[in-house]
């Protein structure tokens, strides 16, 4: 019988392909809050969102209601776009934020704050990771969360232009991701820096909108930079199916790839080859949002047979999922494990 081992020594042994444990990993790389869960702990949006204590209380109920190995407490997108000066909708328990202006459409005009890590929306961030790392550091592994420069420009530029200055002024696009990636790799060094065992690296070049060529032309070597730079475990989150360029994450040097189900695991378990360790791809918006616990453990299942290292939600959850779905996926990962070992 394997032996018990903490949520923390679970999930890092799923990120570097090391020894298993009592069950596989259940991570969040991205958020795992729904109304339910802020009701359980008092604590809602948008003021989750704003305030540190409220941010790291909320995050650890993941681990502590839901039973995840892991604590991740940024749960918007937003963040780096406030700090660089975005005008923000911080949403509602019903509503994530959103940015209401794209500020910049020139190179020239981007700035990037000497002290955009004492910005709020991005001291917030650390001050939780430090708080989570005090509370729950040898025992539950800490994650933090930074956008990757495709995404801050997005948020910067607004994503039709952007996408279309991919096509007209490819020049353009890559001076804005030279600018930009500075905040990505000062942010997730100084996640680091407050206690973050490992970073996600969100960059939503999604395969639904972006080739793979554009890919390999324009953030591949971005990429290979920030791994370089950065220095620390980094899990690379890119939504849509991007089975056509999982060779390009494993050559750009990330330690494991966040996907959707859109890519299938026992695919994605082949082409990787065990290079780069795979973290999902329970579906949201049909089997999580809308399906039956058994529903989940049915996707749980199939998810760890096919080899994934650390099962979790594909993306960012919606609002109103229900708990009983997010409790489903550690249950099946405790009930399947002796089928498959």
């Amino acid at each position: 019988m394997a032996r018990k081992i903490s949520p923390k020594r679970r999930f890092m042994s799923g990120l570097f392909g090391g020894r298993k444990g009592d069950r596989p990993s259940v991570g969040n790389p991205t958020s795992i809050v729904s109304q339910e869960l802020m009701e359980k702990t008092g604590v809602f949006f948008p003021q989750a969102h704003l305030e540190a204590k409220l941010m790291a209380e909320l995050a650890a109920a993941g681990h502590e209601i839901l039973g995840f190995d892991s604590i991740m407490p940024e749960f918007s997108v937003q963040q780096e776009a406030a700090a660089l000066g975005c005008d923000m909708d911080w949403g509602s328990p019903s509503m994530m934020p959103d940015a209401r202006t794209h500020p910049f459409q020139r190179v020239e005009d981007l700035i990037i704050p000497e002290n955009i890590l004492e910005k709020p929306s991005m001291k917030v961030v650390l001050e939780a990771l430090n708080i989570l790392r005090r509370q729950y550091g040898d025992e539950v592994a800490i994650v933090g969360k930074v956008m990757g420069p495709w995404t801050i420009s997005y948020h910067m530029a607004g994503t039709q232009n952007f996408l279309l200055w991919a096509i007209t002024e490819p020049d353009k696009v890559r001076r804005f991701l030279e600018v930009l990636k500075e905040v990505s790799i000062l942010f997730a060094k100084a996640q680091f820096q407050a206690g973050a065992d490992v970073v996600v690296l969100a960059d939503h070049a999604t395969g639904d909108l972006v080739s793979p060529k554009t890919y390999e032309k324009f953030l591949l070597p971005v990429h290979k930079e920030l791994v370089q730079r950065i220095g620390g475990p980094l899990i690379l989150h890119i939504c849509g199916n991007c089975a056509d360029r999982l060779r390009m994450f494993v050559e750009a040097g990330f330690d494991g790839y966040h996907f959707e189900w859109q890519v299938d695991a026992q695919e994605a378990v082949r082409v990787v080859n065990r290079e780069m360790s795979l973290v999902g791809n329970i579906n949201n918006a049909t089997t999580l949002l809308r399906g039956t616990p058994e529903d989940v453990r049915k996707q749980v299942r199939y998810s760890i047979e096919a080899g994934v290292d650390i099962i979790a939600p594909e993306c960012a959850v919606p609002l109103q999922t229900p708990l009983r779905n997010l409790r489903a996926i550690v249950e099946a990962a405790q009930e399947g494990y002796g089928s498959v070992i």
